[in-house]
């Protein structure tokens, strides 16, 4: 077993009207907090201009797969709930339907919610598993995908071959917060297509509200209603929605930067400066290693896979760092790049270098335009030297 799946405890919660997290639990998100990008480059990327994650959006008729009709294929609906008993309409005969069938039946929620949705079950929810990093609890969405795949690979094995997962939307737990949430949703439509998985993501109105309820509904391609399933026409292309998700100008974007390189063209020369300047501005060592690591990365594809020159901007304030990375080549607009290795698992064959950004930072953004393509990374800081 994964170690970090572990079985559920099916124990009862006589009297629960509420369950998942309250709202101390979440992060709102504001139109103010997300906005989206202007024109790439080392000063195009600091002129933002408003935007939603409406615009620019294509709507695309769900997927005619899913737990509801073919054996094979992905399902990924949504529920929406504002108590135990809106919860249970959907989560039990989800479950139930699983165990009869002989899924892998995982739980990526927190353990209240866990409690709250096996009680009705009693002694037949021993065999459910739970894996937070399924939600993004405290894990990047590399790494969840990592573990989705270890799933797959032991549902395989199972008498039905299919992996079902209840997931919870616990916003601020995911690095990077809602916008790598909804990232993370909207991605695994194109990411996991045709896999054997089964998933329904339960959203508590009072913690998911507002315009945001509305960008996370939008990104399910089915919608459960009490205990049944109906397409969802609200539904919208992945790569279109991801290419329309706003970037976020953040705060310290408005001061000087701790590092502006214009026109490099050696890389070894150009990656010494950005190391002198993490150490600057990144006070855990490990931290900053995985950082310059990443933008190591980056700015080789730069090299490699743009054209030099290159021009490098870092801000920071010590608890927030924002980097860009911009090239003079043809520009590159794929907005799955990085999800996962780009040559499989496989990891010889290269292809890591968004990859490895996307695990080692909170945010990571391909800003197509000419000329050239800014990629753009963000994080937050860890405070103090680990133990």
């Amino acid at each position: 077993m994964d170690a970090a799946a572990r079985p559920v405890s099916a124990r009862t919660a006589p009297g629960r009207r509420r369950c998942g997290p309250g709202a101390s639990c979440a992060r709102s998100v504001s139109q103010n907090a997300l906005r989206s990008a202007g024109t790439p480059g080392p000063a195009g990327v600091e002129e933002q201009v408003n935007g939603t994650a409406e615009d620019g959006v294509t709507r695309a008729a769900p997927p005619a797969r899913g737990w509801p009709g073919a054996a094979a294929g992905q399902g990924h609906a949504a529920a929406l709930y504002d108590s135990a008993d809106t919860l249970l309409a959907a989560t039990t005969p989800f479950l139930e339907e699983g165990l009869r069938a002989g899924d892998l039946v995982v739980l990526a929620c927190s353990p209240e919610l866990a409690e709250t949705v096996t009680a009705p079950l009693g002694m037949r929810a021993a065999p459910i598993e739970q894996d937070p990093r399924l939600c993004l609890h405290g894990t990047r969405i590399p790494e969840a995908y990592v573990a989705v795949r270890r799933g797959l690979r032991r549902a395989a094995d199972t008498p039905s071959g299919r992996l079902r997962v209840i997931g919870q939307s616990t916003v601020a737990e995911v690095p990077g917060g809602a916008r790598e949430w909804l990232r993370y949703e909207v991605s695994c439509n194109a990411v996991l297509a045709g896999s054997a998985l089964s998933v329904l993501c339960v959203l508590d109105t009072a913690v998911v509200s507002g315009p945001l309820l509305a960008q996370a509904v939008a990104a399910h391609p089915q919608l459960m209603t009490g205990s049944d399933v109906v397409d969802n026409r609200g539904y919208r292309e992945p790569t279109s929605y991801l290419r329309a998700l706003p970037v976020p100008r953040e705060p310290v974007e408005d001061l000087a930067p701790l590092l502006a390189v214009d026109g490099a063209t050696a890389l070894a020369e150009l990656r010494g400066r950005v190391r002198t300047a993490l150490e600057t501005a990144v006070p855990d060592v490990d931290q900053r290693e995985d950082l310059l690591l990443a933008v190591a990365e980056v700015m080789a594809n730069a090299f490699r896979h743009g054209r030099p020159p290159v021009s490098v901007r870092l801000w920071g304030d010590r608890r927030r760092l924002i980097c860009t990375v911009t090239d003079s080549g043809r520009g590159y607009d794929d907005p799955l790049a990085g999800f996962q290795p780009a040559h499989g698992d496989d990891l010889a064959h290269g292809g890591m270098g968004l990859w490895l950004a996307r695990k080692l930072w909170d945010s990571v953004d391909l800003l197509p335009g000419g000329p050239g393509l800014t990629v753009r990374l963000g994080t937050a800081l860890v405070p103090s030297a680990r133990s």
